[in-house]
């Protein structure tokens, strides 16, 4: 991939050398949390500026080769050929990941994402793709080396679940969860049709930024509504016999967040708390870009006409992206946690598009 995407080094090393003098500073490790989060950021600072740093050093290696091979003369050594090529092809895998991570530029994209699976209509049907869904991201985050921690699920009547949260923690996890925000549309015989038609359901995907402690984000107590009740897990079977369970309500924006999934209300009013300030910075973010014509903030319903990718089990089997035309026969994998060429195709269109922008401006 040779798109027109530029690594700043100067501007990444400054952002290092600020993060160190912060790490440095009387107090640091006052806010132990905050203070993992800002030693986090600058490891993976460290690792970009490694990547690129050690692409560059491919690149010159490979071109002092290919200076040496003209200079010989004569039939080039086709093993060597062969060892350039491959070599060659790594190094523009490597490239094309570090310009991925490039054009996730904004201070969210390295962190943590908070991600929220919630059922359409249609019952049973969409609260089963809405399981499997959950099940295909946690995958993911297994095969990423990321943590992937349930902290709220109300579970369907009969089978699957209403919606559930993520946290799901790792290097760039919202900058790539954040391509799968839509609505997933699964077409299939249904297994709970005793006449065996085809149904189609839907399901959202919602994809917030983990926020630090630091980043102020104003919150009314008194714009706040929180209950507590008792937490039950899948077949009704309590988590807990107390009261630990919160909701919080926040009224000026509708938005909702739940969390039960520890055995303290005291730990479960923290989470939650934490699920409401991702869903509020989330919510200025989408101001943030749709300002810059980024983003299109518009909510829409879950309906047939506003979904992100169609998953197709029958008649035959086909998973595809409606925003870049990326497609694949092999929906078990793709079930099974394998979306990185839905995200990658994702990611490259962003880059192509702001390459164009540049090349018109």
């Amino acid at each position: 991939m040779n798109s027109e995407v530029g690594f700043d080094l100067d501007r990444h090393e400054a952002e290092c050398a600020r993060l160190d003098k912060l790490a440095g500073g009387e107090g640091f490790w006052d806010d132990a949390e905050s203070a993992q989060n800002t030693l986090r950021q600058r490891a993976i600072l460290q690792r970009t500026i490694d990547a690129w740093t050690d692409i560059q050093k491919k690149l010159t290696e490979q071109v002092e080769l290919i200076q040496l091979i003209e200079m010989e003369g004569g039939a080039p050594d086709s093993e060597l050929v062969g060892e350039l090529v491959v070599a060659l092809e790594e190094v523009e895998k490597e490239q094309e990941q570090l310009e991925f991570r490039l054009v996730m530029d904004s201070e969210e994209d390295p962190g943590n994402a908070i991600l929220s699976v919630n059922a359409g209509a249609g019952g049973v049907e969409s609260q089963d793709w809405a399981e499997t869904l959950l099940r295909m991201y946690s995958r993911w985050s297994e095969a990423h080396g990321c943590t992937s921690k349930l902290v709220s699920i109300l579970v369907g009547d009969e089978a699957g679940i209403k919606n559930a949260t993520l946290m799901i923690q790792g290097d760039y996890a919202y900058g790539y969860l954040r391509a799968e925000m839509g609505v997933h549309r699964l077409v299939r015989i249904s297994p709970y049709d005793t006449a065996s038609r085809r149904h189609t359901s839907f399901a959202s995907v919602d994809v917030a930024p983990e926020v630090s402690d630091d980043v102020e984000i104003e919150i009314d107590e008194g714009d706040l509504r929180i209950d507590v009740y008792r937490s039950s897990g899948a077949g009704g079977q309590h988590v807990n016999t107390t009261d630990s369970a919160v909701r919080i309500t926040h009224a000026p924006s509708g938005i909702v967040v739940t969390c039960q999934n520890e055995r303290s209300q005291h730990k479960n009013r923290a989470t939650a708390m934490k699920l409401l300030r991702a869903q509020l910075y989330k919510r200025e973010i989408e101001k943030r870009e749709a300002e810059k014509e980024q983003l299109h903030a518009a909510k829409k319903s879950i309906s047939f006409g506003s979904q992100i990718r169609s998953y197709v089990l029958h008649p035959y089997q086909m998973v595809k992206d409606h925003r870049t035309d990326e497609e694949t026969s092999n929906v078990d994998a793709v079930l099974d946690g394998d979306i990185d060429k839905f995200i990658d195709a994702y990611l490259l269109s962003l880059i192509e598009g702001r390459a164009e922008a540049r090349s018109k401006s």
